[in-house]
């Protein structure tokens, strides 16, 4: 008996042993029409092997790629396809780099911090104010998506002036939008909800 662990390994196990033996019987054919001919046979049947994949534009050249891989890129027949490079097919990706930009607060973002770049270096006036108030209360929905507890307007204010490095003008007094403009739909939606299953009990238990 002939186990796997004593077999050569599958170049390509998605073909299975059979196209590997059928490949090695083909680098052993001396007369080169021949060994075309046992080539693209094997392609055939490495094709309906993949009938799923015969709708992609680049299917059988896919499959010519993998006869010759399979074979170690030894096979020398007359394919209809370039023989593929052995460092193309086994290079490795180049790593992706990290981005090594240094977010103060992961809750607001990257993006943030580029728009209040932005307010810093614009004229003082009335559209730099507009932006700055707008900047403070996207921070505070960010804040309550995020973390879903009440956080003052100090606390913002505070957090924008740091990531600003007190570079912005703010007028602390301003409010910002409020809490249960942020939160109110599921809370509210609850207790209506509540409110709508007991008067359903009531009706129905007193009338």
């Amino acid at each position: 008996m002939e186990y796997n662990t004593i077999r050569k390994h599958l170049i390509i196990p998605e073909y299975g042993r059979n196209i590997q033996k059928m490949v090695e019987f083909a680098l052993t054919i001396e007369d080169r029409d021949e060994r075309n001919q046992f080539a693209k046979m094997i392609v055939q049947v490495m094709a309906n092997m993949n009938t799923q994949l015969k709708d992609t534009n680049d299917f059988e050249q896919k499959l010519w790629d993998h006869l010759y891989i399979i074979s170690d890129f030894k096979l020398d027949v007359d394919g209809p396809f370039p023989k593929p490079n052995r460092k193309d097919v086994y290079s490795k990706p180049e790593k992706v780099p990290y981005s090594e930009d240094h977010i103060k607060f992961k809750h607001y973002g990257l993006n943030l911090e580029k728009m209040i770049k932005t307010a810093i270096d614009m004229e003082d006036g009335d559209e730099k104010t507009q932006l700055v108030k707008w900047i403070a209360n996207y921070m505070k929905r960010s804040y309550l998506t995020w973390n879903r507890d009440s956080v003052t307007d100090v606390v913002i204010y505070t957090q924008l002036n740091e990531l600003a490095g007190g570079k912005l003008t703010l007028n602390v007094e301003d409010p910002l939008i409020s809490a249960s403009e942020v939160l109110p739909s599921g809370r509210n939606a609850k207790k209506k909800k509540n409110k709508g299953s007991q008067r359903k009990v009531y009706n129905k238990k007193y009338r």
